[in-house]
C-alpha cells in the first residue's frame, strides 16, 4: 500500500501539470482545450528524437519544452483565434480533430511501437520505513510539485501573471484597462505547450513512450473538473487526489478482484460523479443561472 501510494503521489503530481494546461486555457478562453494531449506527445517524441541525435536529456526537455510553448502561440493565432464567437461544440471539435491529427503525423514519423524513453532521473531505490521506492517516482513528484510551485508564484506574482488573472475575472474590464486579451490568450495556449511538454517527458520517464500517452493527458480531465476547472490551486488538489484515488483505490482494491482496467476507468467515474454532484468542483466557481 506504501508503494502505491508513493506511485499515486507521482502520476498525480504529473495529473496536476496536466490538468494545469485545461484550466490555463479555459480560464482565459472558456474552451475545453481538448488538444492538450498532442502537445504532451509533440513534448515527449521531440525530446525523444533530439536524444537520439545525441542531445543529453535534460537538455532536450527543455529544447522541447521551448519549441511547444512557441507551438502552443501558433496553435491559437492559426485555429483558435478564427473560431472566436463560434459555438461551443466546433471549438471543441477542433480540439479533437489537432488532436488526432498531431497523434497521426507523430505516429507515421516514429512508428506505433512503444520507445524505451533515455532515463531522465537517477536510477535505484530509496528506502523508506523500511520499504524500497523507486527513485524515478521520488524525482518525478518532487520536480512535479517544484514547478507547479514556481508557476503559482509566476501567476500570483508576476506581471503577466496578474494579467492573465484579470482576463480570466474580466475580458472586458482587462481590455479597457489596456491589457492586450489576445496576448493572454496567447499566453494561456503556451502555458499548456510547457506543462504538456513537462508532463510527457515525466510520464514516458515513468511509463515508457508511445503514442497512448495522450490518453494519460485526457484522463487529467477528470482531474481538473474535479478541483475546478477554473481553479489554479483545484488542478493541483484534484489531480493528487485523483491520481492517489487510482494507484490505491482502483489499483490497489478494484484491480485485483475484478481482474485489472479499472485504473483506467477510475479517472471517468469520477468525473461523472463529480458533473452530477458537484459539477464546479471543489475549488471553482460556482454560477448559478436562472432559466
Amino acid at each position: 500500500m506504501f508503494e502505491l501510494t508513493m506511485a499515486g503521489l507521482a502520476v498525480g503530481s504529473i495529473y496536476a501539470l496536466l490538468a494545469l494546461g485545461y484550466v490555463l486555457v479555459y480560464k482565459s478562453t472558456k474552451v475545453f482545450n481538448l488538444a492538450q494531449g498532442s502537445l504532451v506527445l509533440i513534448g515527449a517524441y521531440l525530446a525523444f528524437a533530439l536524444s537520439e541525435k545525441g542531445v543529453p536529456i535534460l537538455l532536450a526537455i527543455i529544447i522541447s519544452i521551448f519549441v511547444n510553448f512557441l507551438l502552443g502561440f501558433v496553435v491559437e493565432k492559426l485555429f483558435l483565434r478564427p473560431m472566436l464567437g463560434k459555438p461551443l461544440p466546433s471549438l471543441l471539435l477542433l480540439t479533437i480533430g489537432l488532436m488526432e491529427t498531431v497523434k497521426g503525423v507523430v505516429g507515421m514519423i516514429f512508428g506505433n511501437w512503444p520507445k524505451l524513453y533515455p532515463p531522465v532521473f537517477p536510477a535505484g531505490n530509496l528506502n523508506l520505513f523500511g520499504k524500497d521506492i523507486a527513485l524515478t517516482y521520488v524525482f518525478v513528484a518532487a520536480a512535479s510539485l517544484i514547478l507547479y510551485a514556481v508557476f503559482i508564484w509566476f501567476y500570483q506574482k508576476s506581471s503577466l501573471g496578474l494579467n492573465m488573472r484579470a482576463v480570466a475575472t474580466n475580458q472586458d474590464r482587462a481590455s479597457l484597462m489596456g491589457i492586450n486579451v489576445k496576448r493572454v490568450f496567447a499566453l494561456s495556449w503556451g502555458f499548456a505547450g510547457v506543462v504538456g511538454a513537462i508532463g510527457g517527458a515525466f510520464l514516458a520517464a515513468l511509463l515508457f513512450l508511445n503514442l497512448t500517452l495522450d490518453l494519460f493527458a485526457f484522463r487529467a480531465l477528470p482531474a481538473a473538473l474535479l478541483g475546478g476547472v477554473d481553479s489554479v490551486l483545484g488542478a493541483l488538489v484534484g489531480g493528487l487526489i485523483l491520481g492517489l484515488a487510482e494507484s490505491v483505490i482502483a489499483g490497489g482494491v478494484f484491480d485485483p478482484l475484478l481482474g485489472g482496467g479499472t485504473k483506467e476507468v477510475f479517472g471517468y467515474l469520477v468525473m461523472l460523479a463529480v458533473l452530477f454532484i458537484r459539477p464546479y468542483g471543489l475549488f471553482g466557481t460556482e454560477e448559478i443561472e436562472r432559466l
